[in-house]
């Protein structure tokens, strides 16, 4: 994250007291953060959107302004998508597989909702999102994820309803059942995960074999600074990569459970040094559909726990 995106924090810290503009914003952090990660798949772009939202937070007329938390979620809203659109172009030349940045995040909600916002920050949800532009990803979020009609949409937009509306039936249609988030129990979950370390200590395939799905995709990302995978593997080949490969690579790393993008996931430290995200997808069974393994290093520099909606 830039240097000015870090002194917000150090500045907000001692001034919440005493500034009830500077608490308004504060109170809203959480969930400019969950806007902005959402539509960038980046922890330090997001940071640096809310950064620059709180700076012109601090100098706007606040007295023409009616409603903060509308006038605070249009401009993160907005400077998220025109960042968005320049990330685009910036990934044309990404090496490898480009995969979204991870977040050790804890959400604020009742339980019922908290588990349904867990799951739009994990990996598959996010990568879901690429299929839309821009703005169909912001207005599918805004109304499907943030709950805000169609009205409080349009104006955070700057369109109108109708198109709106257009807008948002557009991006279900794009991306169909997707969104439609299946999370097996946290119990699972960790069975999973005790599986995965095992075939990677031991070599053996089993009981890891029982919990992929038969199309099961592994997927890295090294960003072109860590040796990985060229391309996506499936069925099969995954077992063997991790039982064959992995378990090589790997064997002097240590495999720790943390809750990475709202689940269970896997951090993998090489004496001590933090060297790899693995976050996972399944199906309505239970088993695993997709690895995702982060290992750019400029993605994991950010990765700190952080309060996010």
């Amino acid at each position: 994250m830039s240097e000015q995106g870090m002194g917000w924090r150090e500045e907000l810290a001692p001034t919440c007291g005493h500034d009830e503009h500077t608490k308004v914003f504060a109170a809203m952090r959480p969930r400019l953060l969950g806007i902005a990660y959402r539509i960038l798949g980046s922890r330090t772009e997001a940071d640096d959107v809310v950064q620059d939202t709180y700076l012109r937070w601090r100098s706007a007329e606040k007295e023409e302004i009616t409603s903060p938390g509308a006038w605070l979620t249009t401009v993160c809203t907005r400077i998220a998508i025109d960042l968005l659109r320049a990330s685009y172009r910036r990934r044309v030349d990404y090496v490898g597989s480009w995969l979204p940045e991870p977040l050790h995040a804890t959400t604020e909600n009742e339980a019922e909702k908290q588990m349904d916002l867990a799951s739009t920050l994990s990996t598959a949800f996010l990568l879901m999102l690429e299929r839309l532009s821009p703005r169909e990803r912001a207005a599918f979020l805004l109304y499907e994820i943030f709950d805000m009609s169609y009205a409080d949409v349009a104006a955070s937009l700057d369109m109108n309803e109708a198109n709106c509306r257009k807008l948002v039936s557009r991006a279900k249609s794009h991306i169909g059942d997707s969104h439609r988030r299946y999370n097996p129990t946290v119990e699972r979950q960790r069975e999973l995960l005790a599986a995965f370390q095992d075939a990677v200590r031991t070599g053996q395939p089993t009981p890891l074999a029982h919990l992929l799905a038969r199309d099961v995709r592994l997927t890295a990302d090294g960003g072109g600074k860590v040796a990985t995978l060229n391309e996506v593997i499936s069925g099969q080949a995954v077992l063997h990569f991790v039982t064959d490969n992995l378990s090589h690579w790997w064997s002097s790393f240590d495999l720790e459970v943390e809750d990475i993008n709202g689940s269970p996931s896997l951090i993998l430290r090489d004496d001590g040094q933090l060297t790899g995200v693995l976050t996972f997808a399944f199906n309505d069974d239970g088993q695993v559909t997709d690895i995702f393994v982060v290992r750019n290093p400029d993605k994991l520099s950010s990765l700190s726990r952080t309060r996010i909606h």
